[in-house]
């Protein structure tokens, strides 16, 4: 197949093809006019690559993964070198969800201290104004 068809079945353009093809995780044939082609199992490749992206792999990441496959592995997450970068982007996530936690905390504090010291301060530009009744007379 050619390099529009490999772009539309695996959803993406054909310029990713060609810079995955110059990063060297992709590999093109040519055929007798000097078009590039790709046959079946490059579906594959992209549809792994484009599933480790959508997880947050980034495009080098993925590098383990296409070399599984393309040493004959039915699926691309099952060689050593794979199974480390998943366990490497879970140390990553861990410690990104680590971080969070611990700003979600002393945000959760400053809203506790906040609310617990709010005292609408005269001309504050947060304070809520009352309502103006138009049947009262002003103090």
């Amino acid at each position: 197949m050619r390099i529009g068809e490999l772009a539309e079945l695996a959803g993406t353009s054909t310029r990713t093809l060609r810079y995955y093809e110059a990063r060297g995780l992709l590999t093109a044939h040519r055929d007798r006019n000097g078009h590039r082609t790709y046959g079946p199992e490059d579906v594959r490749l992209l549809r792994q690559i484009r599933v480790l992206q959508s997880f947050g792999f980034g495009l080098e990441e993925t590098r383990p993964f296409v070399e599984c496959l393309r040493a004959g592995n039915p699926s691309g997450d099952t060689c050593p070198a794979s199974l480390a970068v998943y366990r490497a982007k879970l140390a990553e996530l861990d410690a990104v969800i680590a971080e969070l936690i611990e700003v979600r905390a002393a945000v959760g504090e400053r809203l506790s201290l906040a609310e617990a010291a709010a005292t609408p301060a005269p001309g504050c530009a947060f304070a809520p104004t009352p309502p103006v009744d138009p049947m009262r007379s002003p103090p």
